[in-house]
């Protein structure tokens, strides 16, 4: 077997089927590491470790994050004041290869994120901008962005999830029950001397090696609870806080925090220290691991009773994170007719839900498989067939700059002024400046559904461009809110995922494309129009180019939450 490693600055994750189109444009920052797994690389099992994986990923994420940069660069630090550095954020996607058979196959990918160091004078190096050259690259330059968001508010999000409330306080139940693990019993202490090879050339120790050590006391912490081999399933944020070199001692400190039936937590903590001098807390992760029975399948674990205090804080934060990673994965993980499109909202979670929301939208609008439908008058309807998932997109120029377009579409309040499918539109609650949640009424088009009325609640995200050439985003999707449920004078609709782009183009015009992953509420609306036997659409997208015309010299604020007059 042959592990690939690859890491490109800004890069996220791509559709394997669109990855053979865009192999002509080559990233300058793109580094191919390329390991053959032999046998001390292995575990138990033979697999290669998890350790020997995170130390290949992070020197090519390290290397990339220098192609750019062109000066020495450390896995990024996080100090209370953020703005001392630059930080870039390196996508890591790797794939392995049977070199006798030719398969490939994608085994993980993660993001990193790395700050340049100083140079010997004390002056900081300054990032030149990354400049996207494909309309890929665009689109993960902005989603990177997303993602900066989210990792600014993490820590933020766990606080306020147990300080309202979300989570159940107090002594756990499980320390009831005769069967439960005392934590104590998991704990692990073990020490690591920091030599030459455990460093880079700049005579830091490789953040790899950091993450591989913390593992191997992860996998014994989690061991002594299931008194078998656990496998790592997820790291939830490793946290550098601070550097280390050369001659330090390295205490690492780990735990089960909590077990969730099939998967349990382990919290890992590392120190450094010199033979004087107080200890330094250089970093801090989060694993989860489960237990495989013969046939691949989690097995249940036992229950664990947590430490007095500290322990206890430990136990409802893991909870908390579990929520966000449950949460994370039911907002992406969504697939039509499997389980209800509308996610629940959570004011103590809702970025995640904004960032899905617009990550989403930017990369149905990056597929490069649309086709045009059908065309009158420049206005275009393209579909996008994928699986047993039909999108459209319909699109036009319009002559209104792009900032005020996006300032009058993302009022949302105002569509019913333009668009037959809103007869209604209220705010029910401004988020903060960039989110909304709406309830939208629309006429049925069914035929059991006659004379009934739909409503969606929705959540609309809005934001600016990242850079020149990154469009303005209005993303929409559908969320339940407990104080809206359904009600028998109305149906019930769900929206996946849809939204408008605006391009600014030539001569202060705009591009406005509008998108929409076709729930089975909305595929009436728009079949007739992909069959060529209406246009619905056109005429829907001419009205609105003619409300953007009219409302292009008002003084329309962008952040405002009032309807435009």
């Amino acid at each position: 077997m042959s592990s690939k490693v690859s890491g490109l600055l800004e890069k996220g994750e791509e559709e394997e089927e669109e990855e053979e189109e865009e192999e002509e444009s080559i990233n300058p920052t793109e580094v191919k590491m390329s390991q053959i797994v032999m046998p001390c690389h292995s575990n138990h099992q033979q697999e290669l470790s998890v350790g020997q994986l995170l130390k290949w990923m992070d020197s090519t994420a390290c290397l990339s994050a220098e192609r750019h940069a062109g000066s020495p660069c450390v896995t990024y630090l996080y100090f209370d004041h953020e703005a001392l550095y630059i930080p870039s954020e390196v996508g890591i996607h790797v794939i392995c290869e049977d070199l006798f058979c030719g398969r490939h196959w994608r085994v993980c990918h993660a993001y990193a994120t790395f700050v340049t160091q100083r140079t010997n004078t004390g002056k900081k190096v300054i990032l030149k901008p990354i400049v996207p050259r494909t309309q890929k690259e665009q689109v993960e330059y902005s989603v990177a962005a997303e993602r900066r968001r989210v990792r600014m508010v993490h820590d933020d999000i766990i606080k306020d999830l147990l300080s309202h409330g979300a989570i159940q306080h107090g002594r756990s139940d499980n320390s009831a029950v005769d069967d439960a693990v005392a934590a104590e019993r998991t704990k692990v202490e073990s020490v690591e001397l920091v030599l030459p090879p455990h460093a880079n050339h700049q005579v830091t120790t490789f953040g790899g090696q950091i993450m591989a050590w913390m593992v191997n006391v992860a996998v014994i912490a989690a061991s002594r609870l299931c008194q078998a081999h656990p496998t790592l399933r997820t790291i939830d944020m490793f946290t550098f806080r601070g550097p280390s070199q050369v001659g330090d001692r390295l205490l690492l400190k780990t735990i089960v925090n909590n077990t969730f039936k099939n998967s349990m937590e382990v919290g890992v903590r590392a120190e450094a220290y010199q033979e004087e001098g107080s200890n330094r807390h250089i970093n801090s992760a989060f694993m989860t691991f489960e237990v495989l029975d013969d046939h691949r399948k989690p097995r249940v674990l036992p229950r664990i009773r947590p430490e007095p205090l500290e322990g206890e804080r430990r136990f409802q934060e893991a909870i908390a994170r579990k929520k966000i990673r449950l949460d994370r994965k039911y907002i992406i993980s969504c697939k039509q007719g499997e389980v209800p499109l509308s996610v629940p909202w959570d004011p103590r979670n809702q970025v995640y839900l904004s960032y899905n929301n617009v990550s989403a939208l930017k990369m149905l609008a990056a597929k490069n498989s649309w086709r045009l439908s059908s065309e009158k008058n420049k206005v275009r309807l393209y579909t996008l067939e994928q699986k047993s998932m039909l999108s459209f997109r319909v699109e036009s120029e319009v002559d209104v700059p792009a900032q005020r377009a996006f300032g009058l579409l993302a009022e949302l309040s105002n569509r019913p002024s333009w668009d037959t499918h809103y007869q209604r539109c209220e705010l029910i609650h401004q988020v903060d400046d960039d989110d909304f949640l709406y309830r939208v009424v629309t006429p049925s088009v069914s035929s059991q559904g006659e004379g009934i009325l739909q409503d969606f609640i929705l959540l609309a995200s809005k934001r600016m461009p990242c850079s020149h050439g990154d469009p303005y985003v209005i993303a929409l999707r559908s969320v339940s809110l407990p104080t809206h449920p359904p009600t028998e004078h109305y149906n019930r609709g769900e929206v996946l995922c849809a939204g408008f782009t605006i391009h600014e183009t030539q001569n202060n015009m705009s591009l406005i494309s509008y998108y929409n992953q076709a729930s089975p509420e909305v595929i009436p609306y728009i079949s007739t129009d992909i069959a060529g036997l209406s246009s619905s659409f056109y005429h829907i997208f001419c009205s609105c180019s003619q409300y953007l015309t009219k409302n292009r010299l008002q003084c329309v604020s962008q952040f405002t939450s009032q309807p435009v007059e």
